[in-house]
C-alpha cells in the first residue's frame, strides 16, 4: 500500500474542492439552512486555502535553507 502524501494532498485545490463537494449534500439532506451551509463551505474554503500557504511557505523557506547549506 503506498503512503499518501499528505503535503501535496493538502495543498490541491481539487481536495480542497472534493471536500466541499461531499459535506454541502451532507448538510443539504441534513436540512441544513442554506445560509449555514454556505458559511460552513466558506470556512473550508478558507482553511484549505490558509493550510495550502502554510505549507507552501514552509517548503519554499526549507528549499532556501538547504541551498545555502
Amino acid at each position: 500500500m503506498e503512503k499518501i502524501d499528505w503535503k501535496r494532498k493538502l495543498t490541491s485545490r481539487k481536495f480542497w474542492m472534493a471536500v466541499v463537494g461531499f459535506v454541502t449534500p451532507i448538510m443539504t439532506l441534513a436540512q441544513v439552512p442554506e445560509n449555514t451551509a454556505v458559511q460552513v463551505t466558506a470556512i473550508i474554503m478558507a482553511g484549505g486555502t490558509l493550510i495550502a500557504y502554510i505549507i507552501g511557505e514552509g517548503l519554499t523557506d526549507a528549499a532556501a535553507v538547504e541551498k545555502q547549506g
